[in-house]
């Protein structure tokens, strides 16, 4: 098993397709493409979130609290067979740094540790104490899968600073149902036709000829979650099924 730890500040941005397009030139100025996004190729990530039967994760999370925590499977390719490996991610925010902590483990291991508490074997120390902060998280936190999120990715780097990075994200399909990451890519769009999901991930400060093209685009940062945003899409369509189940019950 491998583990990384990740710790910085995320900026978010909506982008339109307008925006987009006019962006990326400017940036191969200062930037580079990842080594997974040459020739201009994207890549994909597939992730299942875990919450609680209530949504008491989520509903927790968008309440915009000092200290949140998620607990997500990811992989960036469909798993085909249980023995295909994964990461599995422990995702904190305190007060504006997002911290992460993950751990690699076959398909079957995250799952029969996430949902039947056997604990994955480990040889070495790192990886022995994200499992350990895994399972007191989930010794608090009584979750089950509940929403399958994935999207197609471009990333860059800057060529000073490889700490500042770039993402933008498309096509963020969402399903509550066949919540595994073998059932494939596919669901509802949360984002608008024709827009882009920009995350600003760095450790200090933000470059001051980044900022200056997001001024001369008129790129505004925005509060966006993608769990957050599905969840509330969600809740909505809830709603309005309800009112028209009323209504029928009514005529």
């Amino acid at each position: 098993m491998a583990i990384k730890s990740f710790k910085r500040y995320e900026k978010k941005f909506l982008l339109t397709n307008q925006q987009y397009d006019a962006l990326i030139p400017k940036l191969l100025d200062y930037m580079e493409p990842d080594h997974h996004c040459l020739d201009g190729k994207n890549y994909s990530i597939y992730n299942i979130y875990y919450d609680t039967i209530h949504s008491d994760v989520i509903r927790h999370s968008i309440s915009k609290p000092y200290y949140k925590e998620k607990l997500r499977l990811r992989s960036y390719k469909i798993p085909k067979k249980p023995t295909d490996k994964v990461f599995l991610e422990l995702k904190k925010k305190i007060n504006g740094i997002v911290n992460k902590r993950r751990v690699i483990l076959t398909l079957e291991e995250a799952r029969d540790f996430v949902e039947q508490g056997i604990r994955p074997e480990t040889c070495d120390y790192m990886s022995e104490q994200v499992i350990n902060e895994i399972a007191y998280y989930l010794s608090h936190e009584s979750v089950k899968p509940s929403v399958y999120i994935g999207y197609t990715r471009k990333a860059f780097f800057a060529k000073d600073d490889p700490e500042f990075r770039l993402t933008f994200d498309s096509k963020i399909l969402t399903r509550r149902e066949n919540l595994t990451l073998e059932g494939g890519y596919y669901g509802d769009d949360i984002l608008e036709e024709n827009q882009y999901l920009m995350e600003v991930k760095i450790l200090g400060a933000i470059p001051v000829w980044f900022t200056k093209i997001l001024s001369e685009l008129e790129i505004y940062n925005t509060h966006f979650s993608k769990y957050g945003q599905e969840f509330m899409k969600y809740c909505a369509q809830d709603k309005d099924e309800i009112e028209e189940k009323w209504r029928d019950i009514a005529c």
